[in-house]
């Protein structure tokens, strides 16, 4: 049997585990004339959300778009990703030719990926305007369609990394005058999407609804996990399950790819030993990226994320009792650390009602420093 515990994003309602109360809220939104924001740490499963999503609206007659923005680094960029993505989506000869007609502008050009057979579309800008209005004939070509729309932009605070500096008020104008076509923002970096959608003085202040995506449920976490291994009748134990969600902190991806190492390694029957067998060899194998990762700070960063690793999370980053325990020097220093290892994403901030928390981003590296 094809193992359930796929690394894909998504694959089916039946392997996507419950996100029910976030997606009805989507949905809601989305069907009554909201925009949505999307905001977690990255592998907490919004891609698969968003597919997931997708797939319960296209059941009601909508044209669903998903464009992953991660890589772009400028206008440029963005119109390509954007204008693959409607060409991968709407997979209509007829109308694909309508949207390249639309696009008044420019004359791109249209091949197909030899290894993938996916879509690419290349543009020749001379002057800044046309980017303008390249891009206002997209989401007006968007606009016209007889079918409602939703586009999904992933990663869409990359769009402050563009070279062209008005990029956010230009979207904003643009996507503000669309009432046809509705937007789902994502977002990995949560103080810059927070920045982008609650700050005053920024172009998509409010005009949004924002759902920040958490932890599954252990319970609900539990009773999937147990389901999938016996839908493939294969019997794991209880305190296996619950040691998987306890030591990858029911991080969706690395609970994901345990699971399917153990499905992939193990017989009918599996116990707490053959799950701790399979994270050992989980560890051993990313040992070389683990050392990739440290050649990449200094001594002090490393000795700083070694110290988080090994208290789990911490409230305090800059106290003097947790500075003192690791040796890491002064308050100051401290925080000129933390600010660098959470800018390269080495450590993950996270905030509550309580405060600010920090533990190290990679799970698997996480447990393998607890050692050091």
């Amino acid at each position: 049997m094809e193992n359930p515990f796929s690394l894909e994003p998504y694959t089916t309602k039946e392997n996507f585990c419950d996100r029910e109360q976030e997606l009805k809220d989507i949905i809601s939104f989305l069907t009554n004339g909201s925009n949505v924001t999307l905001i977690s740490p990255r592998r907490y499963g919004k891609t698969g959300l968003i597919f997931r999503t997708f797939e319960d609206l296209k059941e009601k007659h909508y044209t669903c778009i998903y464009a992953d923005i991660f890589s772009a680094q400028s206008l440029d960029d963005f119109i390509k990703i954007l204008s693959e993505a409607i060409v991968s989506s709407i997979a209509n000869e007829s109308l694909i030719k309508k949207f390249f007609i639309a696009l008044k502008n420019v004359r791109p050009l249209l091949s197909y990926d030899s290894m993938s057979g996916n879509p690419q579309v290349t543009f020749t800008f001379q002057l800044d305007e046309q980017r303008k209005l390249t891009l206002k004939s997209i989401f007006d070509f968007l606009e016209k369609q007889e079918k409602q729309i939703i586009l999904a932009i992933d990663e869409f605070q990359q769009i402050r990394e563009f070279k062209e500096k008005n990029t956010e008020a230009l979207l904003r104008t643009y996507i503000q005058q669309m009432h046809h076509v509705k937007f789902i923002f994502c977002g990995s970096k949560k103080h810059l999407m927070a920045d982008m959608f609650t700050n005053a003085k920024k172009p998509f202040y409010e005009s949004s609804r924002t759902i920040h995506i958490d932890r599954i449920d252990s319970e609900k976490y539990k009773e999937f996990i147990t389901h999938l291994f016996q839908r493939a009748k294969k019997n794991i134990d209880k305190d296996a399950v619950d040691f998987i969600l306890d030591w990858t902190k029911r991080h969706t991806y690395y609970t994901q790819f345990v699971c399917n190492r153990v499905f992939a390694e193990s017989s009918k029957n599996i116990s707490l030993e053959d799950v701790k067998r399979t994270i050992s060899s989980i560890l051993r194998f990313e040992i070389p990226n683990f050392i990739e990762r440290r050649n990449l700070i200094t001594d002090k960063q490393w000795k700083y994320l070694i110290a988080v690793a090994k208290e789990g999370s911490v409230k305090q980053p800059t106290a003097s009792a947790f500075l003192m325990k690791y040796g890491i020097g002064s308050s100051a220093t401290a925080k000129k650390i933390l600010s660098t290892l959470v800018e390269k994403e080495l450590l993950l901030e996270q905030s509550d009602l309580n405060g600010k928390t920090y533990s190290v981003y990679n799970v698997f590296m996480s447990r393998w420093m607890e050692t050091l």
